[in-house]
């Protein structure tokens, strides 16, 4: 079964203490939504799942195996992907050569002719199979969300770290990224979403996570930690509404 145990995490960058003790556990084929202000520390929390950034302090386990201290080739090799809240496909590259790339970087055993098989179903499921000879670069910002998280369903991870998925995403192209983190769940993964879109933060988690100014305030189901007044505190002001949302 999928285990991530994340454990006792600092991080400092300067005199900003950004992280503060963070603790949480991941147990199986969970759907959970990260949610916090600005400045909560959720981007500095997925830079260190994912390798990019070393913890002042505290642990990082994947079924068993110790990732805070690998490099992000290691960390994705080792079953944890993520997207990042920037689109960073390959523009000069075609689509379909784009999906090959996870593949290919990590060394999976597939001929050339199953890669390309894997590759057009999931460009098929994410309904941009008409773009597969197209440049990365000619896509719309939408498009490249789905680019993205084609990459992922090729590297087949056990966690899957979605960072701002829904951002100035088209409401038709917003229908095929729910359908995607459902069927992903559904497969046997463990997801994490990182954003502030509480309409489908609350549609699809079946736990919430919060952060504020490093400190996890708030584990537990959607409508419990919307109520749960600590969370109410932090999103007082201009977040106000998405909580209540």
């Amino acid at each position: 079964m999928i285990h991530l145990g994340i454990s006792n995490l600092h991080k400092k960058f300067g005199g900003n203490h950004v992280l503060k003790g963070v603790n949480f556990e991941v147990n199986g084929p969970e759907l959970i939504g990260l949610i916090g202000p600005n400045g909560a520390g959720k981007t500095t929390l997925t830079n260190i799942l994912d390798g990019a950034i070393k913890p002042a302090s505290g642990t990082v386990y994947l079924n068993g195996e110790r990732i805070d201290q690998l490099p992000p080739y290691e960390v994705a090799r080792a079953g944890l992907g993520r997207t990042f809240q920037v689109t960073r496909s390959f523009r000069r590259m075609t689509v379909l050569e784009n999906l090959y790339v996870p593949s290919l970087a990590l060394g999976n055993a597939r001929s050339r002719s199953e890669l390309r098989e894997k590759a057009m179903d999931v460009l098929e499921f994410l309904t941009i199979e008409h773009l597969r000879n197209e440049f990365a670069m000619a896509l719309s910002g939408g498009q490249q969300k789905l680019l993205e998280l084609g990459r992922l369903l090729m590297l087949d991870p056990d966690v899957v770290i979605l960072d701002e998925p829904f951002a100035g995403v088209h409401p038709r192209l917003m229908d095929v990224i729910h359908a995607y983190i459902k069927r992903v769940n559904e497969e046997g993964k463990a997801i994490i979403i990182i954003s502030h879109q509480m309409d489908s933060i609350f549609s699809l988690s079946q736990r919430l996570l919060v952060l504020n100014f490093g400190d996890l305030i708030a584990d537990g189901p959607p409508e419990s930690v919307k109520n749960d007044p600590a969370v109410i505190e932090a999103y007082l002001g201009s977040h106000g509404d998405e909580v209540a949302a």
